[in-house]
């Protein structure tokens, strides 16, 4: 499972580092160390976090949110497999972004719940890229 750095997941959840390192500190989220001594955070409790604080529209008010060139970064909450098709939910900041796919393009690029992902704009279609 993939882990963020503290930098990630402020840059993910569209706050700034010294909200989320007070957040951890706080005990809002889990972090751990890694073997250079970074706080890490695991991807699923990433994910976790992210949908809640977007719900409850925790954040930096002053926070400027923008969609430049249609480009999401966020990361993965949900992976619904169907049998052909396939739904995948993105949280980015505050925004949460739900795209249906294949379920062969979800399986060739290896989407799953915590994983880092781009969901890109164009019209009335959303394209993921894997981070």
């Amino acid at each position: 499972m993939q882990s963020y750095t503290i930098g990630q997941a402020a840059r993910l959840l569209g706050v700034s580092p010294d909200t989320a390192r007070r957040w951890a500190d706080g005990g809002r989220f889990v972090t751990h160390r890694d073997e250079n001594g970074r706080r890490l955070i695991d991807g699923r409790d990433l994910a976790a976090f992210s949908v809640e604080a977007a719900q409850s529209g925790q954040g930096e008010d002053d926070t400027a949110y923008t969609s430049v060139r249609n480009a999401f970064p966020g990361i993965v909450t949900a992976v619904k497999l169907g049998d052909i098709a396939a739904q995948v939910e993105i949280q980015a900041g505050p925004h949460r972004l739900v795209s249906l796919l294949t379920r062969e393009a979800v399986e060739e690029l290896g989407l799953e719940v915590g994983m880092q992902a781009t969901a890109r704009v164009k019209s009335t279609s959303v394209h993921i890229d894997r981070a």
